[in-house]
């Protein structure tokens, strides 16, 4: 291969998923093929580039430096040819397209949707959830949702929640590694599920700064996990592989479903919030405000 020739398609779209789960198993339930195709497209992928994109550990996936810096290409790249095909396919459906995070998308909005969709049947929602922050003009959205200092927030926007932040574990793993947690100094029996924040947009989200919040600095916890996308620790959590920091209304699902559990008192806020913002194109959008009423009930 040429070092300007693109790598198949096919490979990219399993790395992609790959990338976005950290898990073989759940690309490949995403893709409808199997764990071995995944893995076999990814390890290809690997040859005909001549780097490794992921370390394979025993109970988990992690990008390498290469690894991360394919995701991102591969992540604007797989977007802009989403948006592109919507937008060609065109139709006479009422349509809102939506960019927002992975996290946001995957842990709050979708298991509401089917709520959207049984009082408003004739509309359709097209969601683009990546990591970037889109030009909402340019990348040709209705609307986004972003995480916004409360001082930044333009005064059209629409405040859904804040963010408090705690420690998240499976009920299953504390049962079975019969280690307590019900203090922070306990943490120091668990493996601790780390979020690496590129840029340190989210420092809340990082173990040191919650360990020096709850006056445990110097903790030295059984081992650690890092993760360069949330949604990949907190189902990690969800796995029983150790203890992660969570967005409290990101999880709160999760948790009332019973499948993590939040054992310590200690919670911390910070001036963040989630916003939904309107492009000036959503006005002549009758769609928007259905949406956008619905989403202001969701957070009543």
């Amino acid at each position: 291969m040429r070092k300007d020739d693109l790598p198949p398609l096919d490979a990219l779209r399993a790395f992609d998923a790959a990338a976005r789960h950290l898990s073989f198993t759940r690309a490949a339930e995403e893709l409808f093929v199997t764990q071995s195709a995944v893995s076999k497209q990814v390890i290809a992928l690997e040859s005909a580039l001549a780097t490794r994109l992921f370390e394979r550990k025993t109970r988990a996936l992690v990008l390498t430096a290469a690894g991360e810096r394919l995701q991102r290409a591969t992540e604007a790249a797989f977007a802009e040819l989403r948006a592109a095909a919507a937008e060609l396919r065109g139709g006479d459906e009422p349509t809102v397209t939506l960019a927002t995070t992975q996290a946001f998308a995957s842990f709050w909005l979708i298991p509401r949707l089917a709520d959207f969709r049984r009082r408003h049947p004739g509309i359709d929602i097209r969601i683009s959830a990546d990591s970037r922050v889109v030009d909402l003009e340019r990348g040709r959205f209705d609307a986004a949702v972003r995480y916004l200092q409360d001082r930044n927030a333009p005064a059209s926007a629409l405040r859904l929640f804040g963010d408090t932040v705690l420690p998240v574990v499976s009920p299953a793993l504390l049962k079975k590694s019969g280690k307590p947690l019900t203090r922070p100094a306990d943490l120091a029996h668990h493996i601790l599920l780390a979020y690496e924040d590129e840029g340190q947009r989210r420092p809340w989200l990082s173990w040191p700064v919650w360990l020096e919040m709850a006056g445990v600095a110097d903790l030295r916890p059984a081992g650690s996990i890092a993760f360069n996308q949330y949604e990949a620790a907190i189902r990690a959590a969800v796995d029983g592989q150790g203890v992660a920091l969570a967005t409290l209304a990101l999880v709160a699902e999760l948790l009332r479903q019973g499948k993590l559990v939040a054992p310590l008192p200690q919670r911390f806020s910070n001036p963040r919030s989630y916003y939904l913002l309107l492009a000036d194109r959503a006005a002549a959008n009758p769609a928007v405000e259905p949406f956008r009423q619905w989403l202001a009930d969701q957070v009543k």
